[in-house]
């Protein structure tokens, strides 16, 4: 089985590529950080509350469009806190929508494979009306927390890789 690294994140790797998207983009007053942890991960934390519409908070990381032809799925070595989050991808970031896909986190190291035809195409929370993801490449991926309630969050990211 042969694997592509989409992102592996080390000590030294340089985060700048990867941002935080909060509701407060509509409005909300949901607030995420991102850094690298010294040991390094990727470490996703914040709180997100539901007040004037919010309820979400997300980080995104974009690059080249890369060539997802010959793998069936995306792995995620990744640790969370108990609670749910989504993982989306964007096959252009042009597309106003995003394919989704919901996982649990356990609060111990976690390998999750998401394969990409089961995931579905989504806009501002509404499954869309369209077939699942289907191309052949991404240019974005993004990490989602936005459960419907006011709760903090800790997702800490080691690697994302094709399969």
């Amino acid at each position: 089985m042969h694997t592509n690294i989409i992102f592996d994140f080390d000590s030294n790797k340089d985060i700048n590529t990867w941002s935080v998207v909060d509701d407060a983009v509509m409005g909300g007053m949901s607030n995420g950080t991102f850094q690298l942890s010294k040991d390094g991960h990727g470490v996703f934390t914040g709180y997100v509350t539901t007040e004037n519409n919010g309820g979400f908070s997300s980080v995104q990381y974009e690059f080249e469009k890369m060539s997802v032809k010959g793998y069936n799925k995306v792995v995620l070595r990744l640790k969370g806190d108990g609670k749910k989050y989504q993982f989306r991808i964007k096959a252009s970031q042009s597309d106003y929508y995003s394919y989704i896909n919901e996982f649990p986190t356990s609060g111990e190291w976690q390998e999750i494979s998401i394969p990409l035809h089961e995931m579905s195409p989504s806009f501002r929370g509404r499954k869309l009306d369209m077939p699942n993801f289907s191309g052949d490449s991404i240019e974005q991926l993004v990490f989602l927390i936005g459960n419907k309630k006011k709760e903090s969050f800790r997702l800490i990211i080691d690697k994302i890789e094709l399969q």
